[in-house]
């Protein structure tokens, strides 16, 4: 819940200063979105891997909807480093995937975290 309070007050605070011309206000919903779709995503991810021993779908489901979630907004934008970012974060859901498919039940989702902070670095202002 913590996360997508963020995810909403990133999205306004980012929307405000982005007024100024259309490519920031472009750039701004693109990120306001990702924001969004990615705090859920990893909230999810969090959940399911803390539970996957218990059940391994969960965290497959997560990473599904993460997928499912970039490539929505990597196919809305064409801010370039908003679609190196979405690359990387890719990469990462990738690797936990399979580290989860070849049997480990604690895969490592550091990396996944840190693509969302890399994202939330292309989406602050300034």
């Amino acid at each position: 819940m913590k996360l997508r309070i963020a995810a909403v007050a990133l999205a306004a605070a980012l929307t405000v200063p982005a007024l100024t011309s259309c490519d920031a206000i472009s750039t701004a919903m693109d990120c306001a979105n990702t924001a969004v779709a990615i705090t859920e995503g990893v909230t999810d991810l969090s959940e399911a891997v803390s539970n996957a021993g218990n059940s391994p779908q969960d965290a497959q489901n997560a990473l599904n909807q993460i997928d499912a979630n970039l490539k929505k907004i990597g196919d809305q934008t064409d801010n370039t480093d908003l679609g190196k970012a979405i690359d990387s974060m890719t990469t990462a859901v990738k690797n936990v995937r399979t580290a989860i498919e070849q049997g480990n039940p604690n895969p490592d989702i550091k990396p996944v975290a840190d693509a969302a902070s890399e994202l939330s670095k292309v989406c602050t202002p300034g």
